[in-house]
């Protein structure tokens, strides 16, 4: 696909790099925008990265648009001749899969899914063709995850599975969305995972939840001085535990003990689609010491 621009109103300009999600129309997004920021455009207020696509909010009365559109296409070629290398981290996020919230919450949605008679986590086991919920589930926290986008509510990260195309795990959102959906709830809908930074409404499947908060609007929790812990090129690994190590997380982090395991990483959009194993290998080489 030919890189889509168009104007959004009179304040944004949109670009869409890709109709397809992958890791390369996100290295082509990120390399765009990093340069927009690194131009330092006088007029341009706000850059909004997105999976496959990005938008710039500007003040047409310091730059006129099509001024700010043609240096946009500038930066194009720019990127694609970009080495795809970033300097990243590696964060690990605890999870207790099943947990009895998001299984409270779900039951109380049957009647919205696939499947009334399924669980979310069976329901993805079986159309990932995994023999039963513990193979699923081994799966889902065995490789990293690489964060391409924050965003829909504030902090909440989209992540996209760093495996072989054909290993990812897919699963289709429910047929309408839920009403409710447990704060730091660990779902997944197509090809992309997230964690709910916030109790609200959502239609991803859901599969476990998270001690660790990852956005604070007071800034109160020792690690989230920043108000949220991701940015658009972490990368993330999920490692289940169980109930006990849950509650003793969630302690930590009431008493400002807890220190998140994060390592920082390079990552080579190249050298992944060589050797994914190898890459994921050394990652959790990293984080693990």
């Amino acid at each position: 696909m030919q890189t889509r621009y168009s104007f959004g109103g009179d304040e944004h300009i949109f670009v869409e790099v890709d109709e397809e999600m992958s890791l390369e129309a996100f290295f082509k997004s990120l390399s765009m925008t990093t340069a927009v920021r690194e131009a330092n455009i006088a007029g341009v207020t706000e850059i909004c990265p997105a999976n496959a696509s990005f938008q710039i909010k500007f003040d047409p009365d310091v730059i006129a648009p099509q001024e700010l559109m043609d240096r946009l296409k500038g930066f194009e070629a720019a990127a694609e001749a970009a080495e795809k290398t970033i300097a990243t981290r590696i964060i690990e996020i605890p999870v207790l899969y099943d947990d009895p919230w998001t299984r409270e919450t779900l039951m109380r949605f049957r009647e919205r899914h696939q499947d009334p008679d399924s669980t979310d986590l069976e329901y993805a086991a079986r159309v990932n063709n995994y023999p039963d919920v513990a193979s699923f589930i081994e799966a889902h926290a065995a490789s990293p995850w690489f964060v391409s986008m924050v965003g829909f509510v504030a902090g909440l990260p989209f992540t996209y599975q760093l495996v072989e195309r054909d290993k990812q795990i897919e699963v289709p959102k429910y047929l309408r969305p839920r009403t409710d959906t447990p704060r730091l709830t660990i779902g997944h809908g197509g090809c992309f995972g997230c964690i709910y930074s916030v109790r609200g409404a959502g239609g991803y499947q859901m599969f476990g939840v998270t001690p660790m908060p990852i956005y604070d609007p007071t800034g109160k929790i020792s690690y989230l001085k920043e108000l949220m812990i991701f940015r658009p090129g972490d990368i993330l690994k999920f490692r289940a535990i169980e109930r006990e190590e849950y509650d003793a997380t969630v302690a930590a982090i009431e008493a400002g003990t807890f220190v998140p395991k994060i390592v920082p990483v390079p990552f080579s959009l190249d050298a992944f689609t060589a050797d994914p194993a190898g890459t994921n290998a050394k990652l959790l080489e990293a984080l693990n010491g």
